[in-house]
Parts: C-alpha cells; sequence; structure tokens
C-alpha cells in the first residue's frame, strides 16, 4: 500500500500544517502503508501553460519536477494532502501542481485511489481548503476519505486534538486503501464525471489522441 503525501505549505518544518501531516502519515504508516513524501514549495514547478500537448501526447512539455511527482502519484493508492489557509483557499505552490493536472481530470486517472486532507489557519478559512480540496481530488477521480483542521487562535489544546485527528485520519485513509471502500454518492460523481469526460475526449479525438486512446483502453470507449 503506497501513499503520496503532499505538503503544501512554504513554511516547510517552520509551520503548524506539516506537524498535522506529519501525524497523518504516522497514522498511515502504523497500518503498514508506505508514505512518500513531497514539498512541494521546494520543488521546481513551472505554471501550465495550457498548450494541450498532454492531451494530445500523454505528456507535458514543461522540464522539471512534476513529472516525477505525477508518476509517484500515479503510482500511489492514495494521497495525504496538505495547505495551510492563504486568504481562504490553498497556497500558490500547491494550486500550481494541481493545474498542471489537467490530463488527469480528462482521463480520471484518480479513478480507484483514495484522499484525504489536513489544514491549518491562522483564525478560519479551513472549512474553505478542505472543500476545496476534496472538490479538486473527486474532479481527478479519487474518493475522499476525510479531512481534519485546525484553526490555531483557538489555542494549542486544540492544535493537540487536531494532531490525534490527523493521525486517526492517516489510519482511516489506509483502511479505506486495504479494504477498497465504497461511497455510494461519490460513485455516482465519478460516474457522471466519467461519462462526461469520455464524451468530451471523443468529441476531440483528433485533436487528442492520447487521452481517446486511454479511454479506449478503460474500455469507456467501446472499440
Amino acid at each position: 500500500m503506497k501513499i503520496v503525501a503532499l505538503g503544501g505549505s512554504p513554511r516547510g518544518t517552520a509551520g503548524n500544517t506539516l506537524r498535522l501531516l506529519e501525524a497523518a502519515m504516522e497514522g498511515a504508516r502504523e497500518t503498514g502503508a508506505t508514505v512518500e513524501y513531497y514539498d512541494i514549495a521546494r520543488q521546481n514547478i513551472d505554471y501550465c501553460i495550457g498548450c494541450a500537448k498532454c492531451y494530445e501526447t500523454g505528456s507535458c512539455i514543461l522540464e522539471d519536477d512534476y513529472e516525477e511527482i505525477l508518476e509517484a502519484m500515479m503510482d500511489a493508492d492514495g494521497f495525504l494532502v496538505a495547505s495551510p489557509v492563504y486568504i481562504n483557499a490553498i497556497t500558490a505552490q500547491l494550486k500550481t501542481l494541481i493545474d498542471r493536472m489537467a490530463d488527469i481530470v480528462h482521463c480520471q486517472k484518480f479513478r480507484g485511489k483514495y484522499a484525504a486532507f489536513v489544514t491549518t489557519g491562522g483564525g478560519g478559512g479551513t472549512d474553505c481548503v478542505l472543500e476545496y480540496l476534496g472538490g479538486a481530488w473527486q474532479v481527478f477521480g479519487a474518493s475522499v476519505v476525510g479531512g481534519t483542521s485546525a484553526v490555531m487562535a483557538e489555542g494549542e489544546e486544540r492544535f493537540a486534538e487536531a494532531v490525534d485527528e490527523s493521525r486517526a485520519l492517516g489510519r482511516r485513509l489506509a483502511a479505506a486503501i486495504a479494504h477498497e471502500e465504497v461511497y455510494p454518492e461519490q460513485e455516482a460523481f465519478h460516474e457522471g464525471m466519467r461519462e462526461h469526460m469520455t464524451a468530451l475526449v471523443t468529441a476531440h479525438r483528433d485533436e487528442w489522441p492520447s487521452e481517446y486512446a486511454y479511454h479506449r483502453s478503460r474500455g469507456w470507449i467501446p472499440e
């Protein structure tokens, strides 16, 4: 069982978000999962330029650290994703990674994978971050197990509770992977996304041969 953890805070070890993420990673490892961690703010990831070459060829034309991270994510069974609140949203560093993943959306390449999220905010906004991250990973095709958060203005006692909750979240993520947990409402969403994306890719089959071939390989487009 392999889980990829993505840390989106530019503060790294100086930040509170990593403390929650580390607790979640620890919880996952307690169940026997292997966790591979990427400090996104310290990776070389360029902005998406909207060239659509990934739709055509299956690969990004930009030469940076994205392909390594994507390969790890494609090889993973699940994800732990963390970001502090930056004005009711995720950090720019994590958003830059997400914006490179349009091909994942079109091909629903995270179907069968699971995700969980952690966030911290100085005075609030954590619900916005959890909602955004959950929505993003759902449109990638992943099933969302849950999320934990801490608002630092609520004090150290509350933060300590959030650490325990994050550790439990990591265990829950690993259990969902191990038991191939099914969430009926999310499955309905995924099937709707799959149908929509199959229709989109079929309509652009001449411009997007790589994505069309992927949908064919999954049996979503009849031979």
